[in-house]
Order: C-alpha cells, then sequence, then structure tokens
C-alpha cells in the first residue's frame, strides 16, 4: 500500500467544511479539570430519572400492545457476548503479546491489504488507534515509549517520538483516578479530520463516528475472549489528550478512550 504523510490529505479538503464540521464538533466538548470540579456539571437530573431514562428500551407503542416475543432459544443462538463494562480495575500487567492479539482484530485482510476487519464508509478509515501504557511497571511493554501507533495495513505498530509519562497520560484520561482503579492500557480511538472529510465532506464526520462503534466492538468481542475487562471513556479533554498523545488537537479528534485491564 502506498504511504503518503498525513498532511497530504489537506490538499483536497475543503477548508470550509472543516471549520464547519470542526465547530459542530467542539460544541460537544467540555473542559474535565481539577480547578473546575466544584463549577461544572452537565446535568441536574435526580438519581430517579437517571435511573428511568438510562439503559431502557425505547417502544414507540407502549400502551397498544403489539410486541411479539422472540423464540425461547434466541440466547443459546447467539454466540458472540462480550463482557460487561468493568467497573473497577484491579493493579495487572498485560504481557505484551496479549495486547498484540487484542489488536490482532482490527488489521487488514491478508486476502485484501485495503480491507480491514470492520466496515468503513468509501475504505476511508480515517479512524486512527493508538495503544498507550498506563502502568509503570509493566516490565513486559517493550519500548521506552508509552504511546503506540497502530499501523493496520503494514500490521506493524509505529512509536510516538512525542514524550509523555504513564502518571500524565493517566491524568489526562482519567481525571478522577481512584474511581475506578488502575488499567492497564488505554486504547483511544482518534479521527483525522481531514481524512474524514476529503471525499464526503459533512457525511464523512457521521461515517467516522460510525467506524469508532464498529472498532470498539471488535475489541470488546476480542477482550472477552482474551479474558479481558474493557469500559469504553468519554470523560476526558479533547486538547489535553490529543497534546498528550502527541497530535495537533486543531486536525485529529479524540473520538473514545477504551480502557483495558483486570477485573476485581
Amino acid at each position: 500500500m502506498k504511504t503518503i504523510p498525513h498532511d497530504y490529505y489537506l490538499k483536497f479538503m475543503d477548508p470550509k467544511v472543516f471549520e464547519h464540521v470542526q465547530d459542530f464538533h467542539n460544541k460537544e466538548n467540555y473542559t474535565l479539570h481539577e480547578a473546575f470540579e466544584d463549577i461544572t456539571y452537565l446535568h441536574q437530573l435526580n438519581e430517579e430519572h437517571l435511573d428511568l431514562l438510562c439503559a431502557n428500551e425505547l417502544s414507540l407503542y407502549p400502551d397498544l400492545d403489539l410486541t411479539q416475543p422472540l423464540p425461547e432459544n434466541i440466547k443459546k443462538i447467539n454466540i458472540s457476548y462480550r463482557n460487561e463494562s468493568c467497573d473497577f480495575f484491579e493493579p495487572s500487567t498485560l504481557d505484551f503479546s496479549t495486547i498484540q492479539q487484542l489488536i490482532a482484530t482490527l488489521l487488514t485482510k491478508n486476502t485484501n491489504p485495503k480491507k480491514r476487519n470492520y466496515p468503513s464508509g468509501g475504505a476511508l478509515y480515517p479512524i486512527e488507534t493508538f495503544i498507550c501504557s498506563l502502568n509503570d511497571e509493566n516490565e513486559d511493554w517493550p519500548y521506552p515509549q508509552k504511546i503506540l501507533h497502530l499501523l493496520p495495513a503494514s500490521k506493524s505498530l509505529e512509536i510516538m517520538q512525542h514524550s509523555c509519562s504513564t502518571q500524565l497520560l493517566k491524568k489526562t484520561i482519567l481525571s478522577n483516578i481512584q474511581s475506578i482503579g488502575s488499567p492497564s492500557i488505554a486504547l483511544i480511538y482518534v479521527a483525522y479530520l481531514p481524512k474524514t472529510l476529503f471525499k464526503y465532506r459533512y457525511r464523512g464526520y457521521r461515517l467516522a463516528l460510525m467506524e469508532v462503534g464498529s472498532i470498539y466492538m471488535l475489541i470488546e468481542l476480542q477482550a472477552a475472549v482474551l479474558g479481558l475487562s474493557c469500559r469504553l471513556w468519554s470523560g476526558y479533554t479533547d486538547h489535553m489528550l490529543s497534546k498528550a498523545i502527541g497530535l495537533n488537537p486543531a486536525l485529529f479528534a479524540p473520538m473514545c478512550v477504551h480502557l483495558i485491564g483486570a477485573k476485581k
């Protein structure tokens, strides 16, 4: 596969589309920092309303008795299960070989080097995956640098040259580290906006969001096979996280963090 510099996409991107999408994307960002923890809030809902509104199913005709039950053996037919989201990670180290097995599901197929193991609208593949060590005691981590960039087509890992300690990474990703314990690694899914927009313009942003969902569900299923625990995480500040990874926050947008480790 032909290798081109990442900023080459800027030549083909409509700057007005980029400006509009970036403005829209920035509206869903918020700042998580200890300096603002006493004055920042997302909503004023109480626990009763949150319990009612979250994790429920949406019925369009709840009062008309139009539901039809599925067969009793339907759960036995389904063979793909993810583990439940982890509430608290025990301190642990992961063998690097296990991490490699975890991300192997994101690589290109051997039969077609342009096809990966998840769908992408127009074969854009605008989502970049970064593997970050969050554990100083992980002696099996093979590099001094704590952040690696997955190259799915060449089936390799690119060593990020930006210097960032595990403590800074943990503080950037987890505003309250104690609340969920000590995950071993974090997979960070980042949209490179020029690659997202150059072909399908505004629709490309939607396709990027869809791609993130495909990626993290594959990781969840692979993690269940490997006996690992996961938790999706959005409690971070985009700009701070981009800078910690070593990315230009004007061009790269962190979409989601996937915490991986051992469950309590």
